[in-house]
């Protein structure tokens, strides 16, 4: 898994270790990154902190981001998503929330290099690099999010132009991409099998489960089809790439009856 190590660079820059508290509550300054209230815990485990949209969160452990990658797919981590939403728990127990879910022995902690891998692997969006406020949930290959009633009733927000896409087909379509060679990093020109540029990779990774590259972007419908060849332009060069069903991985959702 050559430059795999490389996902962890690409998120960001270390942080130099600041001034640490039994317990920190949700902060920031103009200056200074938020923190989680994890934040001293993370440091406590080996968290190798680094900056992600506004936040200082841990980009992964002492494990290496393969080793923790393939850690969640055969086994549990445990991710610090509070930087995102809030569950019912004051921040003063979240660490021993969190502690006490490491009790168990399968759970290891994790960070966000192998959030996105594993994320990728399963062919879910980033919003901001795969899907964003001009994107519809035709092109981001999305549409078995709306069901039929509201299909049919045109009652949702962008009905007005989302309902023709179904029918119509959109321009362009969200694609998995699979090749072998350099790893296919977001912004890399997609191109036809003549060598005309065609689209972008909106995100991209060496898969530690597939030992292959995987990436996502946008092409033509026309082009669009598993199984088309094309190309993608890595640091000038072109290599092969193939259009791959998603997710790339299987999925093992556990869904509660």
């Amino acid at each position: 898994m050559q430059r795999a190590g490389s996902v962890v660079s690409r998120l960001g820059s270390r942080l130099q270790a600041l001034p640490s508290a039994p317990c920190r509550s949700l902060s920031c300054a103009q200056d200074v990154l938020h923190r989680t209230p994890l934040y001293d815990f993370h440091l406590a485990h080996g968290g190798k902190m680094v900056a992600f949209a506004g936040w200082s969160l841990p980009v992964q452990y002492r494990d290496t981001h393969v080793n923790s990658h393939l850690h969640t797919r055969q086994h549990c981590s445990l991710f610090d998503v509070s930087h995102m939403l809030q569950i019912s728990v004051p921040a003063a127990e979240a660490i021993r929330l969190a502690a006490a879910l490491l009790k168990n022995p399968e759970v290891k902690l994790a960070g966000l290099a192998a959030r996105d891998s594993l994320r990728l692997e399963a062919g879910l969006c980033l919003y901001g690099n795969d899907i964003d406020e001009h994107t519809t949930p035709v092109e981001g290959s999305l549409s078995w999010t709306l069901g039929k009633r509201r299909r049919a009733a045109m009652d949702f927000p962008g009905a007005s132009v989302i309902v023709p896409q179904l029918k119509s087909k959109a321009q362009r379509r969200r694609v998995g991409l699979t090749c072998d060679g350099a790893p296919v990093r977001a912004q890399s020109p997609i191109l036809s099998p003549e060598g005309t540029v065609i689209g972008a990779v909106t995100s991209g990774c060496p898969s530690p489960c597939l030992k292959k590259n995987v990436a996502m972007g946008y092409v033509p419908y026309e082009y669009s089809r598993p199984g088309t060849p094309l190309l993608v332009e890595v640091r000038r060069k072109q290599q092969p790439a193939v259009v791959s069903k998603m997710p790339f991985v299987p999925t093992n959702y556990y869904i509660l009856k």
